[in-house]
């Protein structure tokens, strides 16, 4: 409790100020039993197989559409429950009584001699749009625009850095659902990416926790391939109900 509180607790009656504390202390938490109920449900088992299935429609699509070569899938998936709604304040945590998030990200190989064809074929890819209809799974949003092409030439020697002279390596594409990045091959000082943390063990359906395949490392993969490419996908809040149980979210 912070000072301030404190102070406007100090000038509360002692009975008003014990109910407001253990309201602080106690009220609102979710518990673990309700969060594994709710978590296990079958509108929480739907919604979890229907993002996990659009977030791997989006690696494969990077596997099947581009020069670039899978090598690593890790995946994690958590539900938590609200926490107690604090005295005189609040927060986002406090609203929900359960909340499920899907995090997935890819290791793909590729030749560092044959950067520049690489990214070339990914941002032909990004150009190709769904039919109408389609839905947005499995699409790569990167489709060539000044800055990729300009990208493209500097990786195959044909102009200078993009970002201007003297700045580091372009080594990263971007946008609110995912992020690619690579390898740097150029210059003393090397930027590779690095080893996902190992999976706790998980608790399903409370949390998954995978690598796949078990044993392979970004390591492996970059030296099957020469380098290796990221690809991060934002996390997917997939399932959360509110603490009145009026909002019930889902993915669509």
């Amino acid at each position: 409790m912070t000072k301030t509180r404190v102070r406007a607790a100090l000038s509360l009656p002692l009975s008003v100020f014990l109910a407001l504390t253990g309201c602080y202390a106690q009220d609102g938490a979710t518990d673990p039993e309700e969060v594994r109920e709710l978590a296990g449900g079958t509108r929480a088992r739907q919604s979890r197989e229907g993002a996990e299935e659009h977030l791997r429609s989006v690696v494969r699509a990077y596997d099947r559409k581009t020069p670039l070569t899978l090598g690593l899938v890790t995946l994690d998936d958590t539900c938590a429950g609200g926490a107690a709604e604090e005295w005189l304040s609040s927060s986002d945590d406090d609203r929900y009584r359960i909340r499920c998030t899907l995090r997935v990200s890819a290791y793909y190989g590729a030749d560092p001699k044959r950067i520049g064809t690489v990214l070339e074929g990914i941002f032909t890819a990004g150009d190709k749009k769904p039919a109408a209809g389609g839905g947005a799974a499995g699409t790569i949003p990167f489709g060539h625009d000044d800055h990729r092409r300009r990208l493209v030439a500097y990786y195959e020697g044909r102009g200078p850095n993009p970002t201007g002279p003297g700045t580091p390596e372009p080594a990263q594409v971007s946008d609110p659902s995912q992020t690619l990045s690579w390898d740097t091959v150029r210059g003393d000082s090397p930027t590779r990416a690095e080893e996902p943390a190992l999976p706790t063990a998980g608790d399903p359906p409370v949390s998954r926790h995978l690598r796949e395949p078990a044993s392979t490392t970004v390591a492996d993969v970059r030296a099957r391939h020469g380098m290796v490419f990221r690809l991060e996908l934002s996390a997917v809040d997939y399932f959360s109900v509110s603490k009145d149980g009026r909002s019930v979210e889902t993915w669509d």
